[in-house]
C-alpha cells in the first residue's frame, strides 16, 4: 500500500479534476492510520477513503467505483504504482486527443521481485480470440464509468477472473473497441494471486466461457486454439515466410489435384 499511495502522491497536476477513491477492508496492521494521514495532506486532487468489511478483492473495486464521482476509472491494486510522476497529466491529454474514449489504455510494466522490466504489454489485438485466451490489465486502463453501469460490475463469485470476464464481454463480445496510447502507465510486480492459483485461475475461466459464450463459438475457439497459438508464434519468427511459402505450395499441389 504505501508505494502505491506515494506513486499516486507524486503525480503532477492535470488538467482535469482527480480523485482518489481509497478502499480498505478494515485493515488492523496500521493501514488505516496511513491512510488517514495521507487523506490529510496536501493533494492537488480530491481524496476519499474508507475501511470496512468487505467480500474480497471484486467487492472492494465494485464499492470504488460506485463511491467515485468521476466520469473515467482506473484501478490500481495495493503494490501497483505508476511508472513515472507525469502519468495522469499524459493520460489526461491523450484522453482528449483521442475525443475521449469509452476506453483509453497504455502500457503495464512487468516487474521482476529486482525491480527490473521482465516486458510491457503492449499494443493488443482487437479480436475476440484475444480474450478468449488472453486480457487486458486493468491497472493500465482509463474507463469511463457508465460502461460499468452498461455491462456490470465485477462478477463478486469469482476470486481471479472477474477483470478479464468483464474485459471479454465489454471488448470480445460487446461493441467497445479501446484506444491505445504508447504512455508506460503502471508497475506490475510479478507473483500475485494469479500467479500462485493457476489452477483455480483456469477452472474460473473455463467456468466463465461455458456461461457466456455460445456452445458452437466455444467448440470453434477450442478446436482452433492450439493452431492460431502456433502461426501467432510462427509470425514473430524471422523463418515465417519460408513457412508461409510452403503452406502456399501445398495449397496449390492440392487445388491441382482436385482439378486434376
Amino acid at each position: 500500500m504505501e508505494r502505491t499511495l506515494a506513486s499516486v502522491a507524486r503525480q503532477q497536476p492535470a488538467e482535469m479534476n482527480v480523485e482518489h477513491v481509497i478502499i480498505d477492508g478494515a485493515s488492523t496492521d496500521g493501514s488505516v492510520e496511513r491512510i488517514r494521514a495521507y487523506a490529510a495532506a496536501f493533494h492537488p486532487y480530491k481524496v476519499v477513503w474508507v475501511s470496512e468489511p468487505d467480500k474480497g478483492i471484486y467487492n472492494a473495486m465494485n464499492k470504488g467505483i460506485r463511491m467515485a464521482e468521476g466520469d473515467y476509472i482506473q484501478v490500481l491494486n495495493s503494490g501497483d504504482c505508476y511508472a513515472a510522476e507525469d502519468v495522469i497529466m499524459r493520460m489526461a491529454k491523450a484522453l482528449q486527443a483521442a475525443n475521449y474514449p469509452a476506453l483509453l489504455y497504455g502500457n503495464m510494466l512487468r516487474m521482476q521481485a529486482d525491480g527490473a522490466v521482465q516486458n510491457k504489454s503492449g499494443e493488443l489485438p482487437y479480436s475476440l480470440w484475444h480474450y478468449y485466451c488472453s486480457t487486458m490489465n486493468h491497472n493500465c486502463c482509463w474507463i469511463q464509468k457508465q460502461l460499468f453501469d452498461q455491462y456490470g460490475y465485477y462478477d463478486e463469485e469469482l476470486r481471479i477472473v472477474s477483470d478479464w470476464k468483464w474485459f471479454l464481454q465489454v471488448i470480445g463480445l460487446g461493441n467497445v473497441r479501446p484506444v491505445y496510447t504508447d504512455i508506460d502507465l503502471t508497475h506490475f510486480n510479478l507473483g500475485g494471486i494469479s500467479e500462485q492459483q493457476l489452477a483455480l485461475r483456469n477452472a474460473e475461466r473455463r467456468k466463465v466461457l461455458e456461461e457466456i459464450l455460445p456452445p458452437a463459438v466455444l467448440a470453434d475457439l477450442d478446436r482452433h486454439a492450439f493452431d492460431i497459438e502456433q502461426m501467432n508464434r510462427l509470425r514473430k519468427h524471422h523463418l515465417y515466410g519460408f513457412t508461409y511459402l510452403i503452406e502456399r505450395t501445398l495449397f496449390k499441389l492440392e487445388k491441382w489435384h482436385i482439378l486434376k
